[in-house]
């Protein structure tokens, strides 16, 4: 593969925030390789957002229409042919599978007539024409990609994440701080939800955590998006009128900015959890369902991570078949224990004084 014909490049990779965040560190990567090639993201109508928040790695957002096999949208395959011809009208020069393990992600890939193609392949799968490795399974997903631009003779080692702020963001921000008079100083993040119920810790522990963190001086803002309201109102309602309900009230961007202030984040093992790796803030990620492995931020001190491994785990269900074992074999002290010590550790210093209420 000749690298100074490589102009166009497409990245599939149609999935959500949490998903797309783990493939900055290798899109960083493949821009720093091809400065001024135009790169195409294949992806979800959201990602318009990620598109224009990462203009510096990604020029354009190509909607990927759907297809049978791909649950984050509607699954027909009713539209993939005008999206193949669309594709090869465009004549990239290199198409890179980022989606996922192989298969049929391989096959639309290679559909979209690129004149190069790279991805994954699954144990099973046969060869693929192009740079195809075989699906790491055992490394962490953000060093998964990274392996494969390695594979592309592409240098990346930084698994670092990011998340760009702008001046919109932190005045955003900064107006929800004075609007509701935030601390940051003793301020908490609780995140309850996740897209997945199968991946949600019982919403009643969430609130016994929150309460006992508030009841020693902590600020407990609970956040959501707007869909997630009745969560954070029970959490929120669990601790009384000392907490914040910022359901829907905040952009990514501000959200990633409060995230940054904040001394502590509690969260399922879900899009926040990368937030806060993105921004260095300390974080207990309660996994449900999920394989750590895989998905755990790579800093595991910073990040703490607690799960129960029954032998149903992972878990591909949207709803758990299995009355949740996972979720409810994680008791609350053990996230109670766990976020005193994120917060003896990184924020000693500013420990607010033990109140009784």
């Amino acid at each position: 593969m000749n690298d100074d014909a490589i102009e166009r490049i497409a990245i599939f990779r149609a999935l959500q925030l949490g998903d797309m965040l783990c493939a900055v560190p290798s899109l960083r990567a493949l821009r720093r390789k091809y400065q001024q090639a135009h790169i195409a993201l294949i992806g979800l109508p959201w990602a318009s957002s990620f598109v224009e928040r990462y203009a510096h790695l990604v020029d354009e957002l190509i909607v990927f229409p759907g297809a049978v096999g791909f649950p984050e949208q509607q699954e027909t395959n009713v539209h993939l042919s005008a999206f193949y011809d669309s594709m090869r009208a465009r004549r990239f020069d290199l198409a890179i599978q980022l989606h996922g393990s192989g298969g049929v992600a391989n096959d639309i890939v290679i559909n979209m007539g690129a004149r190069h193609n790279a991805g994954f392949l699954k144990p099973d799968e046969g060869t693929r024409e192009g740079v195809f490795m075989p699906w790491p399974g055992e490394l962490p997903e953000i060093e998964r990609y990274n392996a494969l631009m390695r594979r592309l003779v592409i240098d990346a080692c930084d698994p670092g994440l990011e998340i760009p702020l702008t001046d919109d963001d932190t005045r955003e921000c900064d107006a929800l701080i004075e609007a509701h008079g935030i601390d940051v100083h003793k301020l908490v993040l609780v995140h309850p939800g996740a897209q997945l119920p199968s991946r949600r810790w019982p919403i009643k522990r969430f609130g016994e955590v929150a309460n006992k963190l508030s009841v020693a001086g902590w600020q407990i803002a609970v956040t959501g998006s707007a869909g997630e309201a009745p969560l954070t109102a029970s959490v929120a309602a669990n601790v009384g009128a000392h907490a914040l309900d910022l359901a829907g009230r905040t952009s990514l961007g501000a959200l990633a900015a409060l995230v940054a202030r904040a001394k502590l984040i509690v969260c399922n093992d879900t899009g926040l959890s990368h937030v806060a790796a993105a921004m260095r803030t300390p974080s207990v990620v309660v996994a449900s369902g999920s394989d750590t492995r895989r998905w755990a931020p790579l800093d595991h001190s910073r990040h703490r991570v607690i799960a129960d491994w029954p032998e149903c785990r992972p878990c591909s269900y949207r709803e758990c078949p299995y009355e949740h074992e996972c979720g409810r074999n994680v008791g609350v002290p053990a996230v109670i224990i766990a976020a005193f010590g994120q917060l003896y550790s990184y924020a000693r210093e500013e420990t607010p004084q033990y109140v009784h209420r």
